[in-house]
């Protein structure tokens, strides 16, 4: 642990110092879990390179005002920066549609069912994911993913908290349908192959 540590840090002093092969480590070592990130937010690939692309720049440029807080510190800085990048890409470029749930359509918070993944591989979820509409997506990753509160989600997207509260509980129904019909197709795949 100390040694990833001392070896993280040392990353950090060479890119700090314009070191152009600590740059492309370190792109090497996260760009496959930054893009990740980055496609649970944006469902266009063209659009995800480019934001990419500028996260990269921004993390490079602002790399030397990095607090290092241990291992996975630097990860987890970056991820920030590839988020806010992304929202701030569907700020601009995609039509995003906050809807309010009427007073008496408010999900029962206790009542209120999550997506159950467990038997589901991982990039079908992913992809589940990438095929919410744009607001839900959004809300879905800030809350699930980033573990935002409503009021959170509401001053970063400018919308009221209830609407972040609808726009998830939309996720969540559409996926919990998307998960069934996951299920069903499997199902009836596996009974078609028995045969």
């Amino acid at each position: 642990m100390i040694e990833e540590a001392n070896s993280e840090r040392e990353l950090i002093r060479q890119i700090v110092q314009g070191n152009r092969m600590a740059m492309k480590r370190f792109y090497d070592d996260h760009s496959g879990y930054l893009t990740a990130v980055c496609a649970r937010y944006i469902s266009n690939r063209e659009d995800i390179k480019d934001v990419l692309q500028e996260s990269f720049l921004k993390i490079f440029k602002a790399i030397p005002t990095f607090t290092y807080k241990g291992s996975g510190s630097l990860r987890a800085w970056s991820v920030r920066i590839v988020v806010n990048e992304a929202l701030k890409h569907i700020r601009t470029n995609e039509k995003m549609q906050f809807t309010s749930l009427a007073e008496g359509d408010l999900p029962d918070q206790t009542d209120e069912r999550d997506p159950d993944f467990e038997d589901i591989p991982a990039s079908v979820i992913q992809e589940m994911i990438r095929t919410l509409p744009p607001g839900y997506r959004t809300v879905f990753n800030l809350y699930v993913f980033e573990q935002k509160s409503h009021k959170e989600i509401a001053s970063i997207l400018h919308i009221a908290a209830d609407s972040s509260a609808s726009q998830l509980h939309r996720a969540k129904a559409i996926l919990m349908k998307e998960i069934e019909l996951y299920r069903l197709k499997k199902k009836h795949d596996e009974r078609s192959m028995a045969r």
